[in-house]
């Protein structure tokens, strides 16, 4: 069977377990287009590079969509009490509402600063903003195979014409 070839048919949902390989999917809240900015996509790189620099995480791909990021990686161990996924939606989800709070976007008036940080307005006990959607995707990849076709598709969802990122490949 070639990787352009297997389709997955199992269970999807957004739990993990330590050293296994995963191909995870994690997107931006209303699917508001939040990654399209440069320091948006720097913060996803440097909280990855801190993870693995802390040997929490080894990963073998990923893209930065404009709304979502996918990756294929392997969670090696906890941070303190909370696992590499959880670390770095928290992370990357505070550095954000922090430059939406400093930013303002392009003009520097109070209603412009609070016009992008209500798309992520919640009614929570424990936030008031939720940048990423609940329940990431995770696929725990089994085959060689398997590792091959997401891999493939982590490379070639920027070249689909609906998102206009590469004019080839």
């Amino acid at each position: 069977m070639k990787g352009k070839d297997f389709n997955y048919k199992g269970h999807r949902n957004s739990y993990t377990e330590l050293n296994e390989v995963y191909f995870w999917t994690i997107t931006i809240n209303h699917w508001y287009p939040l990654l399209r900015k440069e320091e948006n996509k720097m913060i996803m790189i440097n909280s990855l590079q801190w993870l693995l620099s802390k040997q929490l995480a080894q990963i073998y791909g990923y893209v930065i969509m404009p709304n979502h990021i996918h990756l294929m990686w392997n969670q090696l161990k906890m941070n303190g009490r909370e696992f590499p996924k959880n670390s770095f939606e928290k992370f990357t989800a505070k550095r954000m509402l922090k430059n939406m709070k400093l930013s303002g976007g392009k003009t520097n008036t109070r209603e412009a600063k609070d016009a992008e940080i209500y798309n992520f307005a919640v009614k929570a006990s424990d936030r008031n903003h939720n940048i990423w959607q609940r329940d990431p995707l995770a696929i725990r990849i089994f085959s060689r195979e398997m590792a091959v076709q997401k891999l493939n598709y982590i490379h070639n969802n920027p070249l689909q014409a609906h998102w206009s990122l590469c004019l080839r490949q």
